[in-house]
């Protein structure tokens, strides 16, 4: 069992993920009462988001991990969610995010859940873990797929509608291509490689 006061904070260079906080909740609130959590069983009432709120401080509580709100280093506002996510009835741990609707397209989730899985992987001591993914939710596939994540078909999904997404394991990506890559893209979009001056002529 993992206290409040022992969850880890995590650090990238745009970032820092911390325990969910009371404060954090309108921001989550308005997330899930939104079309964008649609593939997440949403859009909730207020009774659901408050449970689903609760849910997550409380899964730190009883499994020991869950998920980091994650803020802007610089600011200090939440751009979403990465972590862990292990509730009843799933069949693995799995490995999860969320974005609010106004900070996609920024690689916030690609570079929170790279942190985040680099902690279960070197710090908690996972070998495997999923993403269970609406197949129509091609953003959250895209992603899955730039972190190296394949379908696995022979994996149990929770119900029989989601897709299995198998995370490569902390030895298929030491010191690998893959891994290289994953690095560099989170560093693009830290400090682009390529910044264009001057006005378009074609």
């Amino acid at each position: 069992m993992t206290r409040r006061h022992d969850i880890p904070v995590l650090e990238t260079k745009r970032l820092v993920l911390r325990a969910p906080e009371p404060q954090d909740y309108p921001d989550f609130k308005a997330t899930f009462a939104s079309y964008r959590s649609r593939f997440m069983g949403g859009p909730l009432n207020p009774y659901e988001t408050w449970m689903l709120y609760a849910a997550e401080i409380g899964h730190w509580d009883i499994r020991g991990y869950g998920m980091w709100m994650v803020h802007l280093k610089d600011t200090g506002e939440t751009v979403g969610m990465a972590g862990g996510w292990f509730p009843a009835k799933w069949p693995e741990r799995e490995i999860a995010w969320i974005i609010w609707p106004d900070k996609g397209g920024k690689g916030f989730a690609l570079e929170a859940t790279d942190r985040v899985r680099r902690h279960f992987y070197h710090d908690a001591g996972w070998e495997t873990a999923v993403s269970y993914i609406d197949p129509k939710n091609l953003d959250s596939i895209r992603l899955a797929e730039r972190l190296g994540a394949t379908r696995d078909a022979a994996a149990a999904s929770i119900d029989g509608s989601d897709a299995v997404y198998r995370h490569p394991s902390p030895a298929a990506l030491k010191g690998t291509q893959l891994a290289h890559g994953i690095d560099m893209e989170i560093a693009n979009f830290q400090d682009p490689l390529f910044k264009p001056k001057g006005w378009a002529i074609d």
